[in-house]
């Protein structure tokens, strides 16, 4: 009769079903484990030495930018003289575009408010948790359901007189028309580029450059009673 046992351990993650794990190493075998090497990114010195680099780069050009030109500041605030037109801070200028257009509770609320939940509710869709084309999928009904909501916002827009948004709109659109009708295999760079992006992207693409479109108004083509001037003339 041999006097050799095997012993078995398994891996469980039932507690109640196996409580307990034990492991018999006689003295002829050893314990191994086997593991795969990862690829792993040191924070020290790589990330941390690009991170404060980049720091002290930004805080250098700030500080140039500062001894070579003022800042464009006005007088003093005085109650009794309001400036014509009074200019919210360039980063509510969309905003306050927006305002000309609509009621406040729809441009500072409404809007602002479902286009955040749009960009953090939109990554959980089955279409972007794999990070493919919009368009790659269901082709046709896809296209038909952009072109509803494409037409429905134009009119929208259209409607309401916001060319300044209407502009950037049918641009993003037009785009998207031809990511619909790409694949990944075109002979264009451009269009297959295009092909590969998500919903995300889009929604995102066209918020940016409405918001960029919107300020850029705010900023040079409005002069007093928020009406339209020409950068150019006085």
């Amino acid at each position: 009769m041999s006097d050799r046992k095997d012993f078995t351990a398994g891996l469980d993650s039932d507690a109640r079903k196996s409580p307990r794990r034990v492991v018999f190493v006689t003295r002829r075998t050893s314990a191994q484990v086997k593991t795969s090497d990862e690829d792993q990114l040191q924070t020290y010195p790589e990330v941390l030495f690009r991170a404060v680099l980049a720091i002290e780069l930004l805080a250098i050009v700030l500080v140039v930018i500062s001894l070579l030109f003022n800042a464009p500041l006005e007088s003093i605030a005085d109650a009794s003289r309001t400036p014509n037109p009074a200019k919210a801070p360039w980063y509510f200028l969309g905003l306050q575009e927006m305002l000309h257009y609509f009621p406040p509770v729809v441009a500072g609320v409404l809007i602002p408010t479902l286009l955040v939940i749009a960009l953090v509710v939109i990554p959980y869709f089955n279409i972007n948790i794999e990070a493919e084309g919009l368009f790659l999928k269901d082709h046709r009904r896809r296209l038909r359901i952009f072109y509803a909501v494409a037409v429905l916002l134009s009119l929208f827009l259209w409607f309401f007189g916001v060319y300044v948004a209407l502009v950037p709109t049918l641009i993003i659109a037009g785009l998207m028309v031809l990511a619909g009708y790409s694949s990944p295999h075109s002979s264009s760079r451009f269009q297959r580029y295009l092909a590969s992006k998500p919903l995300s992207y889009w929604v995102m693409t066209w918020f940016m450059f409405e918001m960029i479109v919107l300020t850029a108004v705010g900023t040079f083509f409005r002069g007093p009673g928020w009406s339209w001037v020409w950068p150019w003339r006085s």
